[in-house]
């Protein structure tokens, strides 16, 4: 772990971001050049936040009740592993994981790249893989002087992962049903926190994934429903 210098805090609003979890500027930038404390390793994962958060989602503040109450849940896990194996930082590797659900427009990924950078700031180091799950199976077709299997284990062993618009595809394939099961089933076993986006209704998922698939994500995952009009069409209208 690096020391990281002070940050703007006029960055991808900064000041509101930390207020959200009552943190200060002032908190966020302290230390005397210890990578080890809390505020560096909150700068550490802000920057590498920053890496996987699109420009249009740079503001993005995590705002539902259960997605914050998912955010502590993943730091209380990662600070009681730190405190029993003596370790200098505390980090995200175990948890629970979540799925947002709700149609197109309601500010689903809003709400998971708010999470993102909501645990970024939180003084435990996080570590995401991010992705849509139509460019997941995209990067993961058998083509020529790639490694599938390579590629698949980026997805697969991620501290942190993001599939958004999981179940887009009106109708599975049998490869895009095997990357599903091969994906939830090996987090599933590991406890590995994964945070899911689908516009699919919940009683239409068993039809979309799979039974195998839905059947772990039932248990893997707190579903959270988001109700409301199509946000996008609001703002263009």
């Amino acid at each position: 772990m690096d020391y990281v210098q002070p940050i703007n805090p006029r960055h991808h609003d900064l000041e509101p971001l930390l207020a959200a979890q009552g943190r200060t500027v002032d908190w966020f930038n302290s230390g005397d050049c210890d990578p080890y404390t809390e505020s560096n390793i909150a700068r550490h994962s802000f920057l590498e936040a920053a890496k996987v958060v699109p420009f249009h989602y740079r503001s993005t503040i995590a705002t539902l009740p259960e997605l914050r109450t998912w955010i502590a849940t993943l730091v209380a896990e990662a600070r009681k592993v730190q405190a029993a194996h003596g370790r200098s930082f505390a980090t995200v590797a175990h948890g629970p994981s979540l799925m947002l659900l709700g149609v197109t427009g309601v500010g689903k990924t809003h709400q998971a790249y708010g999470a993102i950078r909501s645990l970024a700031v939180t003084g435990v180091a996080s570590r995401w893989v991010v992705t849509t799950a139509a460019d997941m199976y995209g990067a993961l077709r058998p083509r020529h002087n790639i490694d599938s299997e390579t590629e698949f284990r980026k997805y697969r062993d991620a501290r942190l992962l993001l599939v958004d618009d999981l179940g887009a595809e009106r109708k599975a394939t049998e490869f895009t049903e095997e990357i599903n099961f091969r994906l939830v089933n090996h987090r599933y076993e590991r406890h590995l926190p994964t945070l899911f986006t689908s516009n699919v209704l919940p009683k239409e998922l068993a039809a979309r994934l799979g039974d195998r698939v839905t059947s772990r994500l039932a248990e893997m995952c707190q579903r959270i429903t988001i109700k409301g009009d199509d946000r996008r069409r609001g703002e263009a209208a």
